[in-house]
């Protein structure tokens, strides 16, 4: 699915959740470029419509019924919606798993075949870092958060076999405007690339449920996205160029998560009912 400039953007009206987040902010700015209209929706407060090209939209995932409405007249779902960082299983668990089935369940009712999940490379978090992997390698979470997003991978499975939806899910890397530490250096994701992924996840055909990494061309990397070659993402981008500023860092002692896990902090955080 292609576009030229003078023929018709690829899709009339998407949903993007989460919008008010860090890469919410930035793919408010870019969905433009493949439909008419972007419907942006956070739980949290947002900037109201700049213009007649978006709608703004308060919702709590964990509404079924309010993410019902959000999706009408919806024909893709770009879906950031939810915790994005390690907590209890009770703060994850009506956001990230009640609100990604609402939002399945959504698309099922209106018709909505296509839905890009911001997945997380944290589903296989507790990999060693000499460990390349690729999207058939077994997953091994690194925490509720991580548990969520493997939940998330499996709802797009069966609704996929049962219903037809197609997903991409994103095991997106950390994406920031430059790679804040070492462990970045291989699992930066820059905001240029990022949005080049999300749009051959919504223009691909026959994806059925794809699986991949969101990680930029960078020197050293754990992930293979061997099993994603039909999308077409080709990243551009690469943490090489702040590499110099980054290594002046001190390192982290060997035996931290940090210097042995690919998921880093995140498969330490917790216990959280101490």
């Amino acid at each position: 699915m292609s576009t030229s400039p003078a023929s018709p953007k690829p899709f009339k009206r998407i949903l993007l959740t989460g919008a008010a987040g860090g890469l919410g902010q930035i793919l408010r700015e870019t969905l433009h470029t493949h439909c008419a209209i972007v419907r942006a929706s956070d739980i949290s407060p947002m900037a109201p419509s700049r213009s007649t090209q978006e709608e703004v939209v308060q919702c709590d995932l964990a509404d079924k019924a309010a993410v019902h409405a959000l999706a009408q007249d919806v024909e893709a779902i770009v879906h950031l919606g939810g915790i994005s960082v390690e907590r209890s299983f009770e703060e994850i668990l009506d956001a990230n798993i009640r609100g990604t089935f609402h939002i399945y369940e959504a698309a099922r009712k209106h018709g909505i075949k296509r839905i890009v999940f911001a997945s997380s490379n944290h589903v296989t978090g507790f990999y060693p870092q000499d460990v390349e992997l690729d999207a058939h390698s077994p997953r091994r979470p690194d925490g509720y958060y991580a548990l969520s997003k493997s939940y998330g991978e499996d709802l797009a499975t069966f609704y996929f076999h049962r219903y037809g939806i197609e997903t991409v899910s994103l095991r997106i890397g950390s994406s920031f405007p430059e790679p804040r530490n070492l462990r970045m250096l291989s699992t930066w994701l820059s905001y240029a690339d990022l949005d080049r992924l999300v749009a051959r996840a919504l223009l691909s055909p026959n994806v059925g449920h794809s699986v991949v990494y969101g990680v930029s061309a960078n020197r050293d990397v754990w992930w293979n996205n061997r099993h994603a070659e039909h999308l077409g993402f080709v990243p551009q981008d690469s943490s090489h160029v702040f590499r110099a500023q980054v290594e002046q860092q001190p390192k982290p002692p060997v035996d931290s998560p940090d210097s042995l896990f690919q998921g880093g902090a995140f498969t330490a955080a917790g216990p959280f009912d101490d």
